[in-house]
């Protein structure tokens, strides 16, 4: 559990940033070189290089280096993890809402007998 506590925390940490974000957005349509996904940005190389490797690091997206262009691609099964705690979170949160009307409905019924 501890590492799979640990995995999301990479991964949350990873998209927690907008840059990041919109990387892992405009890698989904399909593979980029680093230069082509730092171009909208106004930083310099080796600072958008950081955000790369961070999104490395999470497994997010992978890096290929051919001659002096580096490619990325996007890991969508990284994603996995996130999407099952999230599912977890909403299974938790409908069942404590269902028992929550069911106690509105009982406290209701027993007020409409007084």
């Amino acid at each position: 559990m501890d590492n799979y506590n640990a995995s999301l925390d990479t991964l949350f940490h990873a998209l927690a940033d907008p840059t990041r974000r919109a990387v892992v957005q405009r890698l989904v349509k399909g593979p980029a070189p680093v230069k082509e996904l730092a171009a909208p940005y106004d930083m310099a190389l080796p600072s958008f290089m950081k955000h790369i490797s961070v999104l490395e690091e999470a497994g997010l997206i992978a890096s290929k280096k051919q001659g002096r262009v580096r490619t990325c691609t996007f890991n969508p099964d990284k994603l996995a993890a996130a999407e099952k705690w999230f599912d977890d979170q909403r299974t938790i949160w409908a069942s404590r809402f269902d028992n929550l009307d069911t106690l509105l409905t009982t406290l209701q019924g027993e007020t409409d007998e007084t």
